[in-house]
């Protein structure tokens, strides 16, 4: 196997940086609903606040790094994500952690969609290898993230959370210093693969549409369940916030490693295959974790919901950069951004749900996602040039 360039280790070390980031607010909802006295609406609605810059602006900023590069800002979204959960440790009013949260949503747009077209250029022929290592990074993220807040909630004081704000300016510092090299680096491939006359890239709005589809389900199995998750350990299955904190991590743990495995299987099986068999697992696995009321049973389906949600994680990237080769930053801005965050959008519908029905019966929406994903991704092709 190929050895992969060390750029790619560097943005998923900025991935893990912003993702770590956004973790951490679902992790501290159960700790915002008991000291802040939140309804499950209003919970979700600090998710909404903070995929809703995001959701919006990486399109914006993935069409636009096809025109003009913009690498800075692939330092600068960490650095935004770390100081806004450092401004929520010190915030006093619900409104504040609402505009911290849309901050952290803001980093996010900014280093998601210029990181993933670096990674693509610099890739080469491993694609699905690099852009799941890429995406590891981000898991890895989301997986330390409620560990480190949970304590700061609830072990330690939560002033501690300046702890992610410092991090993350020490690696948007170190990501900054090597970004020269790694930009040097992608033009240098450009170049090569310009003098080896590559086909004219062409856009594929048809099935970039139905890949849409996927990219909604699939957002709405990633965002709910990061969102509540750690509410559903302690309103349904009678866990402590502790615990449902861990869940939640182990969940982002299982999804590193399947994220990795899922990528490596699309360079050998094809993408569309793999992400077929995602959402065609997703459809069994959240109709049974929702309905389970179990501690035991819910953390064994744990594994099959985190195949479910990671492993299409790099199939929809490539596929996106595939559809719209004219315009592979603005589908970065797409597939790898909104594939996290745009499910985030209904949260506070969901919370509304939750608080008039109840946690399961709003929840059901996860495996009924399943259903339109695994139906979209059964009307897609694997591009010829993949």
């Amino acid at each position: 196997m190929k050895k992969l360039d060390a750029g790619i280790y560097l943005f998923a070390l900025g991935h893990l940086c912003v993702d770590w980031a956004q973790g951490a607010i679902p992790a501290l909802l159960p700790y915002f609903v008991q000291n802040y006295g939140l309804s499950y609406q209003e919970a979700g609605s600090l998710i909404f606040a903070n995929v809703l810059l995001s959701s919006v602006l990486q399109p914006v900023f993935g069409y636009y790094s096809d025109k003009i590069s913009l690498p800075w800002l692939i330092p600068l979204g960490p650095l935004c994500c770390g100081l806004s959960i450092t401004l929520i440790g010190f915030s006093s009013s619900y409104w504040t952690v609402f505009c911290a949260a849309m901050v952290c949503g803001l980093g996010s747009a900014l280093f998601h969609p210029e990181a993933a077209l670096l990674v693509g250029r610099i890739a080469g022929l491993q694609k699905g290898q690099a852009l799941s290592t890429f995406s590891v990074g981000g898991n890895a993220g989301f997986a330390v993230g409620p560990l480190v807040a949970g304590f700061c909630a609830y072990a330690w004081d939560i002033h501690s959370l300046l702890l992610f704000g410092v991090v993350n300016a020490c690696a948007a510092l170190l990501i900054a210093q090597r970004l020269p090299s790694a930009l040097e680096r992608a033009g240098t491939i450009a170049s090569s693969e310009t003098k080896t006359a590559a086909p004219q890239k062409e856009n594929d709005w048809s099935s970039f549409g139905r890949l849409s589809v996927t990219i909604l389900a699939r957002s709405l199995g990633f965002t709910l369940s990061n969102t509540f998750i750690p509410l559903f350990w302690v309103s349904v299955l009678g866990s402590s916030p502790e615990q449902g904190t861990t869940a939640l991590s182990a969940l982002f743990v299982m999804g590193a490693v399947v994220t990795y495995v899922g990528g490596l299987a699309a360079d050998r099986m094809g993408f569309v295959p793999v992400l077929r068999t995602s959402f065609l697992v997703m459809i069994p696995a959240m109709a049974l974790f929702v309905n389970s009321s179990s501690v035991l049973f819910a953390s064994l389906l744990l594994l099959p919901v985190a195949v479910s949600i990671f492993l299409p994680y790099s199939p929809i990237v490539v596929l996106g950069q595939a559809y719209l080769g004219k315009n592979a930053g603005f589908a970065s801005g797409v597939t790898l951004g909104l594939s996290t965050t745009i499910g985030g959008i209904l949260a506070p519908a969901v919370g509304w749900a939750a608080d008039r029905w109840g946690m399961v019966t709003a929840l059901q929406i996860l495996w009924i996602a399943g259903i339109f994903g695994s139906l979209a991704a059964f009307t897609l092709k694997e591009p010829r040039k993949l």
